[in-house]
């Protein structure tokens, strides 16, 4: 089965050039995440799941669980991947960038702010504690510790305190359960807000210093998405989320916020309880120091 790849990233397409050994991660329906000689992951989705920093799109809709399974064979070529009896044809795929405005969200950071400090937050509250993160971390006893853990991680990062930042990372890095670790989810959602609240080469260095601490601490897949958001990237539905808050449409706002909310079973929610809790420490710090 022959099927065409209709977009890549420059992440992916080096994965493809440089990788020689490569072996199925995970299959899903949808989704089928592969992993090389580098512990680099590259996920080849359908278009219903979309552009992400490291997702290859096909064209279609292929259910990879009919065709996949652990043990498939995987052969890279030029222009070509070859898993099981599925080849895929990447010269043709547009490149899309996974790296958000930055410049403009970072420009605009003030109204951002005020925006999301005028939405009805009913999923979660402004820090993130009422998440199921928050709940039901495994390794605490009670959730008190953990709303301590991530109010203070928002605090840190808000105020750019990096000894503080990278020693409770260390404490949230693969905490929790699944592919994507809850703690995992937080630390990205606050990563993407670090890149608002900075200016780059300060964003650089904190997004830079988590990813370096948390990377050796969790799963391979999880482990992707830290890097990306340590290199400022974001998947397709952030994007959009960010569109809509330059764009001060609060319907637009709420619309992409479900988006990201309904992705996994909490993935969305703790990545964007670490983003929103971020950006509350910010305005809070920056409206005390004004009083």
């Amino acid at each position: 089965m022959s099927i065409n790849a209709v977009s890549s990233t420059q992440g992916t397409r080096a994965w493809l050039t440089n990788s020689r050994h490569a072996r199925i991660l995970h299959v899903f329906d949808r989704v089928c995440n592969l992993i090389n000689e580098s512990r680099e992951v590259l996920s080849i989705v359908s278009r219903r799941i979309g552009n992400g920093p490291f997702n290859l799109v096909i064209e279609g809709d292929v259910f990879f669980s009919d065709h996949l399974d652990a043990e498939s064979l995987i052969s890279i070529r030029a222009d070509q991947l070859h898993l099981g009896d599925l080849t895929i044809n990447t010269a043709d795929a547009q490149l899309w960038s996974a790296r958000p405005d930055w410049e403009s969200l970072h420009t605009n950071k003030d109204s951002i702010l005020n925006q999301l400090a005028s939405l009805p937050f009913t999923n979660y509250q402004k820090h993130g504690l009422d998440t199921p993160f928050a709940k039901t971390a495994q390794g605490y006893s009670t959730t008190t510790n953990v709303q301590s853990l991530i109010s203070n991680l928002s605090s840190a990062l808000a105020n750019a305190d990096i000894p503080t930042v990278l020693t409770l990372t260390s404490q949230l890095a693969g905490l929790g359960a699944g592919l994507t670790p809850a703690g995992d989810d937080f630390l990205f959602g606050s990563m993407l807000a670090a890149w608002i609240i900075h200016p780059p080469e300060i964003a650089r260095v904190l997004s830079e210093e988590i990813t370096h601490t948390a990377v050796p601490l969790t799963t391979s897949l999880s482990a992707a998405w830290l890097k990306s958001a340590g290199r400022g990237e974001s998947g397709i539905l952030w994007h959009e989320f960010f569109g809509a808050l330059i764009s001060t449409d609060p319907m637009s706002v709420q619309e992409s916020m479900d988006k990201i909310l309904s992705v996994g079973e909490t993935s969305g929610a703790d990545a964007l309880a670490g983003f929103i809790g971020t950006l509350t420490c910010r305005a809070e710090s920056t409206s005390s120091k004004t009083l």
